[in-house]
């Protein structure tokens, strides 16, 4: 079809193969296979998050693991007072529903990200990366003090949150649980950028000067983007916590925003499926070398900095060419 362009070709191969493989894993009996798809598509649906916000608007923001680890704790917090069988702070009943505690983690993300955003974003540059920073490292230390919930030893998760109609105990189904909310995720993403909202933050991004002359002002806009970015990136950390039975501080610390930017480096930045192909080849390259050498983030070091000097566009623009929009 002469119509399709190149990148929608790599795209609906990358899809093919993240389902494919648990599939394959599957019927030969390889769960480790699904549970490694499934990191990808968690990471990719964190990153698709953090793509609204830095894709499009350009907020490169440093504290995005602040709503990861939040929405972590709210699914590991909800599972352990289920298994205690207590209620939950202000007297609210535990519960095990998915549907619920994804609820609860995009809407705290949501409240959260809120005045972090309506502060962080009357700064700029530097300035903006360092202030989402500080409100990250500053939830992040609060969580290590909160003996509560394991403190910095984290929070071990004993039961399996369920999902209506699914056994999300079992690898291939909780796959598909977040093969689904991935592609609810980019399908959002789609949306803002081809709607008018998309169009005034790549706007606000290029030149809020001109943005603000025409009667649109910048700063509803991105907070905007920020609020929505940081709800999709906690979805993700729920899914996250329920994948590894286990919350702990690390989701919150600053490595993890890196992490997640690095996903929209490696991947490309702005591009709807930028996020999955930049946590394929994260998630794929940690798995190769990470059972070779301790350090193999100095060789994943090494191919980040050939895609800032090389591949702008990262990976999808460096086999699919420059980006197209609409």
């Amino acid at each position: 079809m002469a119509g399709v362009s190149r990148e929608t070709w790599i795209s609906a191969v990358l899809v093919a193969l993240l389902v494919a493989v648990p599939l394959a894993a599957t019927a030969a009996g390889e769960p480790f296979y699904v549970t490694l798809a499934t990191r990808i598509a968690i990471l990719a649906l964190a990153a698709v998050g953090l793509n609204i916000a830095l894709g499009l608007g350009g907020l490169v923001s440093f504290g995005h693991a602040a709503f990861f680890g939040l929405g972590g704790y709210v699914a590991g917090i909800f599972a352990a007072h289920a298994f205690n069988g207590a209620p939950l702070p202000f007297g609210f009943a535990a519960t095990t529903a998915m549907p619920v505690i994804w609820l609860v983690a995009i809407a705290l993300c949501g409240l959260v990200a809120l005045p972090i955003g309506a502060i962080s974003l009357r700064t700029a540059g530097v300035y903006f990366i360092m202030i989402t920073l500080a409100f990250a490292q500053m939830i992040y230390y609060f969580a290590v003090s909160w003996p509560d919930y394991g403190g910095e030893d984290g929070l071990s998760i004993y039961v399996r949150n369920s999902f209506p109609g699914l056994n999300t105990a079992q690898p291939l189904p909780y796959f598909l649980l977040c093969l689904g909310l991935l592609a609810a995720g980019l399908v959002l993403f789609w949306c803002i950028q081809g709607s008018r909202f998309g169009a005034a933050l790549e706007a606000s991004r290029q030149n809020a000067t001109r943005l603000a002359a025409v009667g649109i002002t910048p700063f509803g806009i991105r907070l905007a983007a920020f609020v929505i970015s940081a709800m999709v990136t906690g979805l993700a950390g729920a899914l996250f916590a329920d994948l590894n039975r286990f919350v702990s501080p690390s989701m919150l610390s600053w490595h993890m925003s890196g992490e997640l930017i690095v996903l929209i480096i490696l991947g490309g930045k702005g591009r709807l499926f930028g996020p999955l192909a930049g946590a394929m080849v994260y998630v794929l390259f940690e798995y190769a070398l990470g059972g070779i050498t301790e350090r193999w983030q100095f060789f994943l070091g090494l191919i980040l900095l050939g895609v800032v000097l090389f591949a702008r566009g990262g990976f999808l623009g460096l086999l699919a060419g420059k980006a197209r929009h609409g």
